[in-house]
């Protein structure tokens, strides 16, 4: 790591996988954020990291101050380490701006992609790339995006022109004129709902996502989660600059999220959502469904490859379980983030005493993760055996599983019949179209969470699992009608207050309350006991980092 005695103040460059990086002071968690701290470290182990500029937490209070050095110093140093010039109309670099506090609030605040993009840039995009599909796609995003987080303009009124254009199909399917005529509709919906047409001084829209990503900290959400996990609002967040990789320029490209071993069990493997020719935001919101890891390999077997040995790499560094972000450009695989994966209880005993096995880290720390753990935790909840001989009980319908158990409820459709319930300790199983972060208070009161749409991996999905809630997501025979207050499983439908059971090993939603029972994991309860019991036993290893 290097340093620039000119260099701004809690401005920090990551330049890529090599080490010239600048910054003016040490680099630490508090001040970089974790998302960003753990970006350098990546790039720091080799790892294909685009580069970034990080705008420190110290701004988050400030942030209006930071735009002098960020144009002024940080914003030239970026593009000469990009080899890209913001707004310019030949070679334009185009960057995403996310946010990252010191302690992780998965999908708690924003991220703005493909910032820079405008009327004047699209030709010399479109020139470097020769790939116009990519370049409409690429546009119409950051409308949509710009627009719900900076201007305050419903998401729903996008989600409908692409209803209204793609007709059935996935939008991944249409080509470069359907896109270029959903851009100019979403640039109209913009200039309706705004009241002035899309900024495209592209200064304009990065100081604006910059803006919204620092105010999006204490959004009701952000609020929200830091008062259910005790975290002190006055840390603040970071701002990152990235340069984009873009995962929609084409069949060998893709974006996904993934754990190096599964959050639900612990098991060794890695655990990934993929969505080909798409954007990391299309897998994060909860807006799409997603494939698990044999669509990466058949996509991008090279970047499968990879990302098997980024995986190692990083729970070499991190000395954990880590939760990753991924895009695939044309076969070439780019590390977005990590961080400490959210995990149930099970899982955090298999992985804890794996890596002390492994050597990764030592008995201490093998521990200190586990010394919360009830023992009645370390097992999974299950259908009774009775209900798995009885033919009478058919499964209404089957979702992925995001988090797993049974658990069983009164359907609830909002967070205000979920709280309303609560308050009479009722169970909920809460029925949603997306899994998105903003409903994380109806979440926290209900026992469960059931999508229509959505990704294991979204950034609600991990919430429910940091919860402990069972959580199903994209339940594709699921439909929603919030107007009758019902819910449709193919030919059933039911009303909001019937019950449901949710099976969340298998994946199926059952109509009533069905019997459950917890069957312990003996083998790995023996281990945790032996490992309690050598406590102060001297196991020495590897210590956490």
């Amino acid at each position: 790591m290097t340093s620039s005695t000119h260099w701004p103040k809690h401005f920090f460059l990551i330049s890529g996988n090599n080490t010239d990086h600048h910054f003016n002071h040490k680099p630490r968690r508090e001040s970089m954020g974790t998302k960003a701290y753990n970006l350098l470290r990546m790039a720091e182990i080799g790892l294909q990291v685009p580069p970034a500029l990080v705008i420190g937490t110290d701004f988050s209070q400030r942030p209006e101050e930071c735009f002098k050095p960020l144009f002024d110093i940080g914003l030239p140093a970026l593009q000469n380490v990009a080899g890209e010039v913001f707004g310019d109309i030949r070679n334009p670099l185009i960057v995403s701006v996310r946010s990252g506090a010191s302690v992780s609030m998965p999908g708690m605040m924003e991220t703005i992609l493909n910032v820079g993009i405008s009327d004047a840039t699209l030709s010399g995009f479109l020139r470097k790339t020769g790939n116009p599909r990519l370049v409409w796609d690429a546009y119409r995003h950051l409308v949509a995006c710009y627009g719900e987080i900076v201007s305050g303009v419903p998401a729903s009124l996008f989600e409908n022109e692409i209803a209204i254009i793609a007709q059935g199909r996935d939008e991944r399917e249409l080509d470069f004129s359907e896109l270029r005529a959903l851009t100019k509709r979403f640039l109209a919906i913009y200039q309706e709902q705004v009241g002035q047409p899309f900024p495209q001084d592209v200064h304009v829209q990065l100081t604006g996502a910059i803006h919204a990503v620092f105010a999006s900290w204490m959004s009701d959400k952000a609020d929200t989660y830091r008062h259910l996990n005790k975290i002190d609002a006055a840390i603040g967040t970071a701002v990152t600059i990235q340069s984009m990789a873009f995962g929609n320029s084409g069949a060998h490209s893709g974006a996904g999220v993934g754990f190096t071993r599964d959050p639900t069990t612990g098991e060794q493997g890695l655990w990934v959502d993929f969505l080909s020719n798409a954007q990391g935001e299309d897998v994060v919101s909860g807006r799409r469904n997603a494939d698990a890891h044999q669509g990466l390999a058949t996509v991008a077997p090279a970047a499968w490859q990879k990302l098997q040995e980024a995986a190692q790499a990083l729970e070499q560094e991190f000395s954990d379980m880590q939760d990753f972000e991924f895009t695939v450009q044309d076969g070439v695989l780019y590390m977005l983030q990590s961080r400490s994966g959210k995990r149930t209880p099970l899982a955090c005993a298999r992985i804890a005493l794996d890596l002390l096995d492994e050597n990764i880290i030592d008995a201490a720390t093998a521990l200190q993760r586990t010394e919360q753990l009830k023992e009645e935790e370390i097992g999974t909840i299950r259908l009774s055996p009775q209900h798995k001989t009885s033919s009478d009980i058919a499964p209404l319908a089957k979702a992925a599983s995001a988090c797993p158990g049974v658990v069983s409820g009164k359907i609830v459709l909002d967070a205000q019949s979920a709280a309303e319930h609560a308050k009479g300790g009722v169970s909920t199983i809460l029925v949603r179209q997306d899994a998105e972060t903003s409903d994380i208070a109806a979440l926290d009161s209900a026992a469960g969470l059931l999508t229509e749409r959505g990704a294991r991996t979204s950034h609600a999905a991990v919430v429910a699992r940091q919860l402990g809630k069972v959580c199903l997501v994209g339940c594709n025979t699921l439909r929603i009608d919030m107007t009758a207050r019902t819910v449709s499983f193919a030919e059933t439908t039911l009303h909001e207050g019937d019950i449901i059971t949710l099976d969340g090993n298998e994946g199926l939603i059952y109509h009533g309350k069905v019997a459950a029972v917890l069957i312990p994991d003996e083998a790995l309860l023996k281990r945790l006991r032996a490992l309690r019991k050598s406590a102060g036993a001297g196991h020495h290893g590897r210590r956490e980092k």
